[in-house]
């Protein structure tokens, strides 16, 4: 009897959790993602200082982390203020103001290094058309195996010149955390393009292959 009773459970406890997994893991990463961006939003209301006490804007009425409701209002604060800088980029004043704000930014020692290689790398996606919009397939780790990855560049200057070849940089993601993963060169002919979206590739690597999208027609041309 207590055989049976412990399979049914462990039946219905692994049935429950596989039903409540996702929204579980995707609330979590929701709030892990505001509470670590609340750590530099909330700055934004150091102003609440002068008109409310410390025990109506901090969780522990002294410092540290702020009300939730504090650091919601902050949050919607930054995204206004991103958009608004978004806005005044397009016009001549903006762009000028742009100018000015990365040769200050340049001219900080230390400072400059880590803004400099974060703008080349901002300027690299923004600027190609087919960086993280192509899902391919290339032999990795070693021959004859398989991975799914990125195109992130297909122009490698000075590597692609003394290679003799025509090589494609490939970010391969980790599974199940896409955020790392090794950056691979290889030979144009021998990458396969997938007509898979970024995102249904994302999705076939964090689940560790388990939701595959399905075979989509090919594109005319």
């Amino acid at each position: 009897m207590r055989k049976t009773f412990f399979a049914r459970w462990r039946s219905s406890f692994f049935t429950g959790l596989a039903v409540t997994l996702p929204a579980i893991v995707s609330i979590a990463a929701v709030v892990w993602l505001f509470r670590t961006a609340s750590n530099f939003t909330d700055t934004l209301l150091f102003f609440l200082k002068f008109f409310l006490t410390k025990k109506e804007i901090y969780e522990n009425g002294e410092a540290g982390a702020m009300f939730w409701y504090w650091s919601l209002l902050a949050f919607v604060l930054a995204v206004v203020l991103i958009t608004l800088v978004g806005l005044l980029a397009r016009y001549y004043i903006g762009k000028r103001l742009i100018e000015w704000l990365d040769m200050a930014m340049m001219n900080v020692p230390i400072l400059n290094k880590f803004y400099g290689a974060i703008k080349q790398v901002n300027e690299a996606f923004s600027g190609n058309k087919n960086s993280f919009k192509t899902v391919v397939l290339v032999e990795f780790p070693s021959a004859g195996s398989y991975s799914v990855g990125f195109i992130t560049n297909e122009a490698q200057g000075e590597v692609q010149k003394k290679s003799g070849q025509n090589l494609v940089s490939v970010f391969i993601p980790t599974t199940p955390n896409p955020t790392s993963g090794f950056m691979v060169l290889v030979p144009e002919e021998k990458i396969t393009k997938l007509e898979m979206s970024v995102a249904d590739g994302i999705k076939y690597i964090v689940s560790l292959g388990s939701i595959a999208p399905e075979q989509l027609p090919p594109k005319i041309k």
